[in-house]
C-alpha cells in the first residue's frame, strides 16, 4: 500500500467542476459566525459536488480571509448566494419543490440513523454555532435531523456536523 500522488487522484479542474452535474443538494448557513466554518462548508460542498450554498444573515461570504483559509479555493468552485433573511429564502426554496431539513436538537428531531432515503432536491439548514437554527425557521422546515452524541458535550462543531450530514445525504443518492 502507498498513498496516491496528486496526479493519480484524477481530480477535475475547477472549470470541469463548474460544468459537471451536481447532486440535488444545497446548504443553507444561517447566521454562522465563523468564516472558518463557512470555508469548511465550501470545501465539503466541493468534495460532494453539491448544487449551492446559501449564506444568510451575517454569515461571512467570499472574499473573506477565514473562508479562504479553510476553503482552499472551493469558494471559487461551489455556487453560492447571499440572502439577508433566511425565512424568505426557505419559503422560496419550498415553493420551487425543495425539501428543507434543519439540523437541530428538537422535540421532533429524527436521529440520523433513522432517516429514510432523503427526498430531492434537498436543502439542509444549519444554524448559528451557539444558538442553532432560529425559532422563526423551525416551523418552515419539512423535517429536523439530529446527529446522535454520546459524550458530555451536547453539540458538534457546525462544519463537522455538516460533513457528517452531507456524506449521509450523498451516500443515499449514490
Amino acid at each position: 500500500m502507498r498513498k496516491l500522488k496528486l496526479d493519480e487522484l484524477n481530480r477535475v479542474t475547477p472549470e470541469e467542476f463548474k460544468e459537471q452535474k451536481k447532486f440535488p443538494v444545497s446548504v443553507v448557513l444561517d447566521n454562522i459566525r465563523s468564516g472558518m466554518n463557512v470555508g469548511s462548508f465550501f470545501r465539503t460542498g466541493d468534495a460532494f459536488a453539491i448544487e449551492k450554498i446559501y449564506l444568510t444573515g451575517y454569515t461571512p461570504r467570499p472574499p473573506h480571509k477565514e473562508i479562504f483559509k479553510t476553503a482552499i479555493g472551493a469558494s471559487e468552485t461551489v455556487a453560492w448566494e447571499h440572502h439577508q433573511e433566511a425565512v424568505p429564502l426557505i419559503r422560496s426554496l419550498k415553493s420551487k419543490g425543495w425539501y428543507c431539513v434543519g439540523i437541530e436538537q428538537t422535540t421532533a428531531s429524527v436521529f440520523l440513523q433513522n432517516v429514510t432515503k432523503p427526498r430531492q432536491p434537498i436543502a439542509v439548514v444549519f444554524g448559528n454555532e451557539v444558538h442553532g437554527i432560529s425559532d422563526d425557521l423551525l416551523p418552515l422546515l419539512d423535517e429536523v435531523w439530529e446527529v446522535p452524541q454520546f459524550g458530555t458535550k451536547h453539540s458538534l462543531n457546525v462544519s463537522v456536523c455538516g460533513g457528517i450530514i452531507l456524506w449521509e445525504v450523498i451516500r443515499e443518492l449514490l
